[in-house]
């Protein structure tokens, strides 16, 4: 009934204890999960899991803060698209989060590394005919200018994606959702002081609406500060259900057929 659009089922919290996690996901109705990836030496483990279970699937991808790794070029990503199992590029965007120049922090100039990373992640999507998965903090207007750029509006031959745990204000949902992009919500929707949020969690339509855990972070409450896992998916669906005026049931059947659209592969 329900699937989590984004986790990150390889990172130490939880690696170990893929069954425990698997079981809990079956017993509280959450039947797909997409496993991201965060660095190309991650990617043969995020692929080998999807492999191994035949409701999880991969993203390739280097992630936003990821620095020091092995950095793909349009090539390698797309090569790595063609492998079993995997339906998107991503997560991949831009992150200025704690950007603090007046404390000797580095400046949004210092991050054009970020910027042409995300470049040619857009164009890897593109070639490869997969949609992306976007993460963006404190970078809206650089994520939605350089998006446009590269030719991401919706129109023919673009790769389209998802906005994951969305956390931007109206005005950067709208510009997503015109541009072809779904938008995905998280536990942070279940929070009571995520207000903003909670008006945009009403005005994404129907068709373009995804819900994730983000796990192992970001529990939603009644989990808030503790582990996250898949399991918990149908909690930010029960919130966004309140928001919505419908059921979590519903919630769980729209945000599902999304999920395919969104990725076909999936069906195939």
């Amino acid at each position: 009934m329900f699937t989590d659009s984004h986790c990150h089922l390889t990172f130490p919290e939880l690696a170990g204890d893929i069954p425990a996690v698997r079981a809990a996901m079956a017993a509280a109705g959450v039947t797909r999960a997409l496993c991201i990836c965060t660095t190309m030496e991650e990617f043969p483990a995020v692929q080998a899991l999807a492999r191994q279970h035949d409701n999880f699937w991969a993203t390739v991808g280097v992630h936003p803060d990821s620095e020091q790794v092995h950095e793909p070029d349009v090539d390698e990503l797309l090569a790595a698209t063609t492998q079993p199992r995997v339906v998107a590029v991503g997560e991949t965007g831009l992150d200025y989060y704690q950007m603090d120049e007046r404390k000797g922090g580095r400046r949004i100039a210092d991050l054009g590394w970020q910027r042409e990373r995300f470049r040619t992640h857009i164009r890897a999507a593109r070639r490869a005919g997969v949609p992306l998965v976007i993460h963006t903090r404190a970078a809206s207007d650089d994520t939605l200018a350089i998006l446009r750029e590269e030719g991401e509006d919706g129109s023919a031959g673009s790769a389209g994606g998802v906005f994951h745990c969305f956390t931007e204000t109206r005005e950067v949902a709208r510009a997503a959702l015109d541009m072809g992009f779904y938008v995905s919500l998280s536990g942070i929707v279940t929070f009571r002081n995520a207000r903003e949020l909670h008006e945009v969690a009403t005005l994404i339509p129907d068709d373009r609406l995804l819900i994730e855990t983000d796990a192992p972070y970001l529990a939603p409450v009644p989990y808030r500060g503790k582990l996250n896992t898949p399991a918990y998916v149908p909690h930010v669906a029960a919130r966004l259900a309140e928001l919505r005026g419908t059921s979590a049931e519903r919630i769980g059947e729209l945000t599902s057929a999304n999920f395919t659209r969104l990725f076909p592969r999936v069906a195939t």
